[in-house]
């Protein structure tokens, strides 16, 4: 990570603010910590998509199942949407210039 480049992590600090890192150490025990939960965060969804599609295809599946997934889906999204714009962030650090006219 370039230097006086901030890093998005995966979780919220108080109020629900966002929290990042300020480091040139990208191997760091935080660094390495973030990383680790992305990858959780990330499998997680993965399983929640497969959760939501056999929900879909429940017929007998009733309102109440389908909020909860619903609630779930929500916040599962919300986590890979940090994740994509943290390392969106990282990868236009690494590359300054690049995909520009």
């Amino acid at each position: 990570m370039p230097r006086n480049e901030l890093r998005l992590l995966p979780w919220s600090g108080p109020d629900g603010k966002p929290c990042y890192l300020s480091t040139d150490d990208s191997g760091g025990y935080i660094s390495r910590l973030a990383d680790n939960i992305e990858a959780v965060q990330l499998g997680m969804a993965t399983d929640l998509v497969e959760q939501v599609t056999a929900v879909l295809g429940d017929r007998d599946a009733g309102p109440e199942d389908l909020h909860r997934m619903l609630t779930e889906l929500t916040g599962a999204l919300r986590d890979v949407l940090r994740v994509a714009t943290s390392r969106g962030h990282l990868l236009a650090a690494s590359n300054p210039g690049q995909g520009r006219s």
